[in-house]
């Protein structure tokens, strides 16, 4: 079991801050961290949703990825200010616990379990849904199991061998997708197809933008940047967390955008008939249109290895530790199995493996559309409670009220909680009926886990 300590008897300051021993193997630095971050948001993500997000937005979907870096740098500058000042494995559980409250902290940790614990099975299927296009014969149980004992085999060694595994899957994507832009350009401009050249169609049509409007396509656009956050999910296992952590995250996010963006425009110059796009497949179908058959297999096999492995791969790892975390603060069922720390490769691998079963039966047993909807109510819900985390820790209760500080702890964080609040609003009712049906489930075991909301983990008694 994870162990409290007396922050008055140990030298280290991490230590004394957060008022856990050392327990996890530190071997990650910014560039790790970083790559971790691209990996986890998927560099290729815009093949998951750009047809949908397209159709919802009169095919301005480099306009919505717009709206969702702009949501996202400011939340991911309070992810950076929280980790900073709490360089431990929890992510958002352990920033609002501390910054905000210890029960609405372990609320936010019940909403992220629900997000991040389907997410690897959501990507497995995903890849499933994929990879029978190419080879239809091959059975979907196979291809789930053979994933999900991947993932978990690897987390369950240890961070260093995801990190090797992830450098390969990131420069596989980046490289397809310098063919593509390349490949698109060559169709646009020199043989005139598509548009024919470039515009700022894909950004502004006049009559067509209105705030709802903006609100439900970005809503399905921002599921490719859910994930920078966790980064600092793996705060006990990197060097000097409290210099690495926090702008390891903010690089990531400006650096996934561009990205998104990129890509977003160049298939919209590519195909500005967003109307006749496939939703499941429209992506690869304009990949194919600019590159031809030989890039169209490549981003599909490639797209299969890196959601369906690379993708999940730090998606566990991080899911894994926010349920070792709140287990070591004894708040979920079993949490004396699942705190433990392996005694060999000091990973939390009790929790990787429970997070693999699971999403075997995700893959098996639930649609995307539906896991779609739950990821998104989740991962808003949680940004938007850490932006409030960061205005209660620094501006009220530590009160840094300077010029530097009222930028940074209030309208930022602020501004970041209105974006994602505005984005929020674009949820369609049945993922509203979801998410907060998964919240009052959370309530009530909450209550009964701390006796009516009275008790509090230990170890913020002695921090």
């Amino acid at each position: 079991m994870s162990k409290v300590i007396d922050p008055q008897a140990v030298s280290n300051p991490d230590e004394a801050k957060t008022g856990y021993a050392q327990e996890l193997k530190r071997t990650l630095t910014f560039k790790d961290l970083v790559i971790f971050g691209l990996i986890t948001m998927l560099p290729i993500a815009p093949t998951q949703v750009y047809a949908v997000a397209a159709s919802e937005s009169f095919g301005m979907a480099p306009l919505v990825y717009l709206v969702g870096v702009i949501a996202m740098v400011f939340t991911a500058y309070s992810y950076s200010s929280m980790s900073r000042e709490f360089p431990i494995a929890g992510s958002a559980y352990s920033f609002v616990q501390r910054g905000l409250n210890p029960h609405v902290g372990f609320l936010t940790g019940w909403i992220i379990i629900m997000d991040y614990l389907i997410i690897p099975g959501m990507l497995i299927a995903f890849s499933n849904l994929w990879l029978s296009a190419v080879f239809p014969g091959v059975p979907a149980l196979l291809i789930i199991l053979l994933f999900a004992f991947i993932i978990t085999f690897v987390n369950a060694r240890g961070i260093s061998l995801t990190r090797w595994a992830s450098y390969l899957f990131l420069f596989c994507q980046l490289g397809l997708i310098a063919i593509f832009i390349i490949c698109g350009l060559k169709y646009v401009l020199m043989d005139g197809h598509g548009i024919g050249g470039f515009s700022l169609t894909p950004f502004y049509q006049p009559g067509k933008i209105d705030l709802q409007f903006i609100a439900s396509a970005a809503s399905i656009a921002v599921l490719g940047f859910i994930g920078f956050d966790a980064i600092s999910t793996l705060s006990e296992e990197t060097k000097n967390p409290t210099r690495t952590v926090g702008p390891s995250v903010v690089a990531s996010l400006c650096l996934i955008g561009l990205l998104f963006l990129g890509q977003s425009y160049m298939a919209s110059l590519a195909h500005p008939n967003y109307e006749d796009l496939d939703p499941g497949m429209g992506y690869f179908d304009i990949i194919r249109e600019v590159g031809g058959d030989g890039l169209y297999y490549a981003f599909i096999l490639i797209g299969v290895l890196a959601v369906g492995i690379a993708n999940a791969l730090t998606v566990q790892s991080a899911i894994s530790r926010v349920i070792f975390s709140m287990s070591r603060d004894k708040l979920l069922p079993f949490s004396g199995i699942l705190s433990k720390v392996h005694s060999k490769y000091k990973t939390p691998a009790n929790a990787t493996i429970f997070v693999g079963l699971a999403s075997v039966l995700v893959a098996l047993f639930l649609s995307l559309d539906f896991l779609a909807k739950l990821v998104n109510f989740g991962a808003m819900t949680t940004y938007m409670l850490l932006n409030l985390s960061v205005v209660s820790h620094f501006f009220l209760k530590k009160k840094e009220r300077s010029l530097k500080g009222f930028f940074r702890y209030l309208i930022s964080p602020l501004i970041g909680f209105a974006v994602i609040a505005f984005i929020w609003s674009g949820f369609d009712r049945t993922t509203y009926v979801i998410g907060f049906t998964w919240l009052a489930i959370g309530i009530v075991f909450g209550a009964i886990k701390s006796k009516g909301y009275k008790e509090v983990p230990p170890v913020l008694g002695e921090v």
